[in-house]
């Protein structure tokens, strides 16, 4: 298959370039979004990234467990509505995300063990690093949990070029996110 200057190719299915900018600015606009201060709060903090690292390996680990791409895109917003109810309820965002990734390693481990393994592991890892930020120095936590999403991106375009476990549309949405508010917090905790 041929490509033009106007589509970008990855195996099968092309992307135009209009489409590929589009969902990388969606994404860093939700970002911007991410990171504006509320009413109350003192700026960002290492809850920041360590949340939007939830949501988004929640959301591809429960593409993994369902067998479906667009499943991703669900998860991420079931994911992003809970966190809202979890504050709601006051209930730990940390318990919420890893209750949520040991039941749905627990059952991917049953329906689909080849693609929830990799997931799972990679879930494991960057939300890790993020929890273990949390109860570090405020600084060193911030940089810290905003270098491990920023590290997501390569997994963002892991995925967007092999066209596996979530939609490509997703994959790009989370390479803006995941830059924005990564980048965002690095910069947050060096200037301090």
């Amino acid at each position: 298959m041929s490509t033009t200057h106007t589509a970008v190719t990855v195996r099968s299915t092309p992307v135009r370039a209009w489409a590929l900018v589009a969902w990388v600015a969606l994404g860093a606009a939700t970002g911007v979004l991410a990171i504006l201060p509320g009413g109350d709060d003192d700026g960002l903090t290492s809850m920041q990234p360590t949340t939007v690292i939830g949501i988004a390996v929640l959301g591809y680990l429960a593409a993994a467990v369902a067998g479906r791409r667009w499943v991703g895109w669900v998860g991420a917003w079931t994911f992003a509505v809970l966190v809202v109810l979890a504050g709601l309820l006051d209930f730990p965002r940390t318990v919420l995300f890893v209750a949520s990734g040991v039941v749905l390693t627990g059952v991917g481990l049953v329906l689909r063990p080849r693609l929830t393994v990799p997931q799972a592991l990679a879930a494991g890892g960057y939300l890790g690093v993020a929890l273990v930020a949390l109860l570090l120095a405020p600084r060193v936590g911030l940089a810290i949990a905003g270098l491990a999403l920023a590290a997501h991106v390569v997994w963002d375009v892991i995925h967007y070029r092999r066209e596996a476990v979530v939609t490509r549309s997703l994959a790009l949405w989370c390479i803006g996110l995941d830059l924005v508010v990564g980048g965002a917090c690095v910069v947050a905790a060096v200037a301090g």
